[in-house]
């Protein structure tokens, strides 16, 4: 069996850098947040993860510190929304580059529904939300100590919101949801497919 191996410090060489299709698909941190005056920003982050579960804690990464980092460490504060296929052209359209005043649930035709235990909004229109209290942001270093233009937002779950009528047998149904997820290079992504189970052994 034949490897095509790489140091990434001497360059992949291949057309596109592999790594972004090599970890995929990767669901999409569609991250809600409101700035100091009141201005709500709605945008989507390709590296995103759940990292815990009592208590619940998600944290996405910003390439760049962007709007939605500099709004969460001044309030505390961020709702993720569930990205899905109904929902994937305004999802894409909430990651243009427009100015820190703009309302991206404007900009995409989005309702902002009001938080509960935040006092952040989340997408109305998603199957589910996860509100989210400010544990740390994290500005991530290379092997040397060379800080990079990385942020890592880490946040404890305070409040979930769940659309219903995706509800099935007190289940929340994956599938139904239609979730969407980044998965390759930069226009690749991806819906989920066939599921199947498969039980941890007891020892």
């Amino acid at each position: 069996m034949s490897h095509y191996f790489y140091d990434p410090a001497a360059g992949h060489g291949l057309p596109h850098d592999p790594f972004k299709a090599i970890v995929a698909p990767r669901l999409i941190g569609w991250i809600s947040s409101r700035d100091t005056e009141g201005t709500l920003n709605l945008a989507p982050y390709s590296f995103f993860g759940a990292f815990a579960t009592y208590p619940a804690i998600i944290g996405f990464c910003s390439e760049g510190r962007k709007d939605s980092v500099s709004n969460i460490e001044a309030t505390g504060e961020f709702v993720w929304n569930l990205a899905t296929k109904p929902l994937a052209e305004q999802m894409n359209r909430s990651s243009a580059p427009v100015a820190p005043h703009v309302d991206e649930f404007e900009l995409a035709g989005l309702t902002a529904a009001p938080g509960r235990n935040v006092s952040v909004p989340h997408v109305a229109e998603s199957p589910a939300a996860l509100e989210c209290k400010l544990l740390q942001v994290v500005r991530l270093h290379t092997l040397d100590g060379t800080p990079m233009d990385n942020y890592l937002s880490l946040g404890q779950v305070v409040g979930v919101h769940i659309n219903e009528a995706y509800l099935k047998d007190g289940l929340f149904d994956t599938h139904a949801a239609q979730p969407i997820m980044r998965a390759g290079y930069r226009a690749d992504y991806a819906e989920i497919g066939d599921m199947f189970q498969m039980f941890r052994p007891s020892a």
